[in-house]
């Protein structure tokens, strides 16, 4: 996809009034068309499958004097609970990346906690360990993780989607954010539609907007119900609509060679690629993403590139919104 450059006032700084209060710009193999979100379950047909992620998200960043740390997920194997971190500047209500730090500095959190640096683990994040169990910490100190582009500080409430879960294990460090313009209501009705709806998980780490950097290994469930429910609609001829990157990325981990998705968990560092292409969903809603994000190569791998660019052209010609809290794609292969 050819490059192109995001005018800062594409960038959405603010959660809409509504919840469901977005745009929906549809690209399908029969053109590129304009709508409200609600117009979602007439967009879809019977007998169509949603799957969803049910990650809920983390209170993921912890304040200090002139530092924030952007706790991103913990790490596989790691016998020291390790934790994947950002260290970031604090500016003018804003953060940016911040490219000090050493091998075994400490910093005093608030609460009493102390967090130790191991080492680098890319040249974004490090390897950390915290004295106490992370996830209950951040659900006590923390708060959710913002960039400049948003104006100022929003609940969590704002940053969680309808189908979140709160579960032990954590969440994910930002928001799976193509699940947030979902309502109750809107739900009912693609039921009401025939629509099916089936969940899994995958908690995702961060992904700082000033780094163009592939995904890394992230913790994901696809359980049993949800892969016999994937392979019964598309052997009805129904199709797979992942609602979110994070959902495409565990569906194509947990697809086997004959095509069949199987329950699966674990770790997945699994990249969608066009060269690869997908093999498990036909379809995605995602919102609008960044120029040079490793997310723009697995939509080019559902969708092509002549209708991504189509689309994306429509998207800031009509000046949709970008990021967690802008307007909603949805990309249909057939």
């Amino acid at each position: 996809m050819r490059e192109f450059t995001l005018p800062a006032g594409l960038e959405a700084s603010e959660p809409p009034a509504r919840r469901d209060g977005v745009r929906l710009l549809a690209g399908t193999p029969e053109g590129v068309t304009h709508h409200p979100f609600t117009a979602l379950p007439e967009l879809l047909r019977p007998g169509d499958l949603l799957v969803v992620n049910t990650s809920a998200t983390l209170p993921a960043a912890v304040r200090l004097d002139r530092l924030a740390l952007h706790f991103s997920g913990p790490l596989p194997s790691e016998p020291d609970d390790a934790w994947l971190v950002e260290l970031r500047l604090r500016q003018a209500g804003a953060t940016v990346p911040y490219p000090g730090g050493r091998g075994g500095e400490w910093f005093p959190l608030p609460g009493g906690a102390t967090l130790t640096l191991l080492g680098r683990q890319t040249p974004r994040l490090w390897r950390a360990r915290l004295d106490t169990d992370v996830v209950p910490y951040l659900r006590r100190h923390g708060v959710p993780i913002r960039y400049g582009y948003v104006g100022r500080d929003w609940p969590l409430s704002a940053y969680q989607t309808v189908f979140g879960e709160n579960g032990p294990e954590g969440g994910s460090a930002e928001m799976p954010s193509a699940g947030r313009p979902f309502t109750y209501e809107l739900v009912t009705r693609l039921v009401a539609r025939g629509v099916h709806l089936a969940p899994l998980t995958l908690h995702t780490g961060v992904a700082s907007p000033e780094k163009d950097e592939p995904p890394y290994p992230e913790r994901y469930d696809v359980p049993a119900a949800t892969a016999r429910l994937v392979n019964h609609v598309r052997w009805e001829g129904g199709r797979v609509i992942a609602v979110g990157t994070t959902v495409v990325r565990a569906l194509e981990t947990a697809v086997s060679d004959d095509g069949f998705v199987r329950p699966s968990s674990g770790w997945t560092s699994h990249v969608v690629t066009p060269e690869g292409g997908v093999r498990a969903v036909d379809g995605l809603l995602t919102g609008l993403h960044e120029p040079r994000s490793s997310h723009l190569r697995m939509l080019t791998a559902v969708a092509g590139e002549p209708l991504l660019e189509r689309v994306y052209e429509e998207a800031l010609a009509r000046e949709y919104k970008w990021h967690e809290f802008g307007d909603v794609n949805l990309l249909l292969s057939h």
